[in-house]
């Protein structure tokens, strides 16, 4: 099974997503755009690990979120990765405070204490818009475009989700393992 933690949108969040990525869906770019159900703020990624994995996964989630309050997250612009010419992945960058690094550098250190490499480059929190077809380039100037949209308005962040991705054709299927709800 594929696993990894998030911060799923809440519904205002995912309704004002939605609306830019039904704009960016008109335009006649080679990329598979996530489905709006898909949308989230990935905090670590653990991949494709074996069930007697998921409970010290799942352990490591409940600590890392203890103590953890809500917390406010505003999209800002377009972007994307690895660069501006050589763009694979099509992000809305999304600004917060240290409270959100905190909990993904928890994430990261308790995944590393259970056997889980870190990431190893700097933690950008986005929301993946899309991802570039496989041998295929953006056409010019679609990156300025991107990188000239707002974001829209601040959401609260209010839980943090272990997800497992299943891959389908269509593309992949998010279900949740466990959800925890960050106390106020």
């Amino acid at each position: 099974m594929r696993l990894f933690v998030a911060v799923p949108l809440p519904p205002n969040a995912v309704a004002e997503v939605s609306r830019l990525l039904g704009e960016l869906r008109g335009l006649d770019w080679p990329v598979r755009w996530v489905r709006n159900d898909g949308l989230h703020i990935t905090l670590k990624f653990f991949g494709e690990v074996t069930s007697d994995r998921a409970d010290p996964i799942e352990e490591l989630v409940q600590f890392a979120t203890r103590g953890m309050k809500p917390m406010e997250l505003v999209p800002e612009s377009g972007g994307a990765f690895p660069s501006a010419r050589h763009p694979r992945v099509l992000r809305l960058e999304v600004r917060a405070g240290p409270e959100l690094e905190l909990l993904q550098d928890r994430l990261e250190r308790g995944g590393e204490a259970i056997g889980f490499p870190p990431e190893g480059r700097p933690f950008r929190p986005h929301i993946t818009l899309g991802r570039v077809r496989e041998g295929q380039r953006l056409p010019s100037g679609a990156v300025s475009r991107l990188e000239g949209i707002a974001g829209g308005p601040p959401f609260t962040a209010d839980r943090v989700v272990l997800f497992e991705s299943r891959l389908t054709p269509e593309g992949p299927v998010y279900g949740k393992r466990i959800e925890q709800v960050l106390a106020e």
